[in-house]
């Protein structure tokens, strides 16, 4: 047998019972873990510090080296029971080994597919578990059979680097036309609608769009409902990219009209590195070649679109632990927090004459990560040496974002550890410059 033949059968020869809803093996069931909320609590609003500190002592302690981090975007930390609990699952593969993987894995994967699918409105066979956001664009992206020569394809500069190579690969391959847009700015709800409207308007041979929900160069949130229906009245499949926006707001996959999106597990949920899901809606697999060549199962047919190889099972394991943990706060309540803490620099920071921050104010366009640069300075150097800048003079630490048609920027992400005395001293640092 070929390399994970025996786990790609035992997967899709046990899905039929656990996603028609059969009950799952104890040993994959939600278990107690450790809650971010006191017994009985309910979770913190945006602006209860008391109940936020709480939150964050279930987090790892901030180092103690006079650095504030606000560059959670890179990745969530796990909360320390996930920690925990995925370095049980590491001893308990390592122990049982092959044992393990080819008899009892399979549980845990078909509960995570589960608990991701209900989180995103979703069915659990139109879920694949990856290793990143960017493996499912490449395996959603490359695989999309209806492209033909002629055709075009549409991307825009909010785009992820390694989902517009992507699609820039395609024209390569399929012997298509790429086409890419910058976003208006500033951005307001309607302009990013009439962006999208505008562009596949002047180009009517786009066959698929990539659409990226929450940009990880500014934080600008996409109107994904108007903008997918739009794409859809002109024939046109869009695949949004959520590795962002899941976590710091809800994801309405069947809501808002999607049929092909991916997403991360270790922004904003939680989980270990290495733990992404791919979505296809269950009518549109096919229209997904399976990755080279893979046999696909009738009976579960995604799982084919994917081949990760040998993957990280306990951070697969630990991945429905941080779904817990995540969802003991809600989804609403971490965005709020966000957003909150993105407010009290963002919004100060507009007063000051030589900063111009990138990202609306408009909560439907907006999460928790926002960008800014000094007004004039658009060039990666200069905004390499305002991060060096903050972190050297002021004990803050960013990153810097490139790739906007508008030029470099700053990003800005806080965490659930961020404070708001944290917020009150990069308002204070932007003052001196």
């Amino acid at each position: 047998m070929r390399r994970r033949t025996l786990l790609q059968a035992a997967l899709a020869g046990g899905a039929g019972a656990l996603l028609s809803g059969s009950a799952v093996p104890v040993s994959a069931q939600p278990g107690p873990l450790p809650s971010p909320l006191a017994p009985g609590a309910t979770p913190p609003v945006a602006d209860d510090e008391a109940g936020w500190t709480a939150v964050a002592a279930a987090y790892p302690a901030r180092l103690q080296t006079g650095i504030i981090n606000l560059e959670y975007g890179a990745f969530g930390q796990m909360p320390l029971a996930v920690q925990a609990a995925y370095e049980r699952y590491t001893a308990k593969v390592n122990q049982e080994g092959a044992t393990f993987v080819r008899r009892d894995f399979v549980p845990y994967y078909q509960a995570l597919r589960q608990r991701i699918a209900a989180m995103v409105h979703a069915d659990a066979a139109e879920i694949v578990i990856t290793r990143n956001a960017t493996e499912s664009l490449q395996a959603v992206i490359g695989g999309y059979a209806r492209l033909k020569p002629g055709d075009a394809v549409l991307m825009s500069d909010h785009d992820y680097d390694s989902a517009r190579m992507a699609m820039s690969w395609l024209e390569r391959r399929r012997g298509v036309d790429v086409i890419s847009i910058g976003l208006p700015y500033p951005a307001t709800y309607q302009g990013l609608i009439d962006a999208y409207d505008q562009a596949l308007a002047a180009h009517p041979n786009v066959r698929l769009m990539l659409l990226t929900h929450l940009s990880h160069r500014d934080g600008l949130r996409q109107p994904v409902r108007e903008i997918v229906a739009l794409a859809r009245r002109r024939g046109v499949d869009v695949v949004v990219d959520s590795a962002q926006a899941w976590g710091q707001g809800p994801v309405d996959l069947k809501g808002d009209g999607v049929d092909f999106a991916v997403f991360n597990l270790h922004k904003w949920i939680g989980a270990p590195l290495g733990v992404g899901a791919l979505y296809i809606a269950k009518d549109r697999i096919a229209d997904v070649e399976p990755f080279m060549g893979e046999e696909p199962s009738e009976r579960d047919p995604i799982l084919a679109r994917v081949h990760t190889g040998m993957a990280n099972f306990a951070a697969q394991m630990a991945a429905i632990d941080a779904l817990d943990f995540h969802q003991a706060l809600g989804t609403p309540v971490v965005g709020a927090r966000l957003r909150h803490l993105r407010d009290l620099w963002a919004l100060p920071a507009r007063d000051l004459a030589r900063i111009e921050v990138l990202t609306p104010d408009d909560p439907r366009l907006c999460a928790g990560m926002t960008s800014f640069r000094v007004k004039g300075r658009t060039s990666p150097a200069d905004n390499a040496a305002l991060a060096a800048q903050l972190l050297e003079k002021h004990g803050i630490f960013t990153v810097v974002r490139t790739g906007l048609a508008g030029g470099a920027c700053l990003r800005v992400t806080p965490g659930f550890s961020t404070t708001p005395d944290d917020m009150a001293a990069l308002v204070g640092a932007l003052k001196t410059i």
